[in-house]
């Protein structure tokens, strides 16, 4: 089973990470956190690396129903989308994880669901790009 959605676009990075934000602002996600990989690199470690960003995704209704069926469940939120520069320099990945893949460790049939929404969802955001 893969663990998540990915697209390639020809976008480049800045205007991928807009259309990324705004894909997901349309499908109910708002972003709560935002890692800058390649910053967090050159600042930690003195190492460069290409653009690459970390976008923590909550759907908040869908998260509040998740937490009343497992209330542990928030280890693995929120749901975490990357856009990448590809190596190659033209274009970007986008990539997004499949919560029924994260969700499989926990056998509990309504959170299977709501991963299952909530997984489409972000399919529909990656397909908006």
């Amino acid at each position: 089973m893969a663990y998540y959605y990915s697209k390639i676009t020809e976008l480049p990075f800045a205007e991928a990470v807009a259309r990324t934000r705004e894909a997901l602002k349309d499908q109910g996600f708002g972003i709560i956190t935002e890692i800058d990989v390649t910053e967090t690199f050159k600042q930690k470690l003195d190492v460069a690396f290409r653009p690459y960003v970390i976008l923590g995704a909550c759907n908040p209704k869908a998260a509040h129903e998740a937490l009343l069926h497992e209330d542990k469940v928030g280890v693995m939120l929120p749901c975490n989308v990357i856009v990448q520069q590809r190596e190659s320099g033209d274009g970007s990945e986008i990539a997004a994880v499949d919560p029924v893949a994260s969700m499989s460790a926990i056998a509990n049939p309504g959170l299977k669901a709501k991963a299952e929404e909530i997984g489409g969802k972000l399919r529909q955001a990656l397909d908006a790009i």
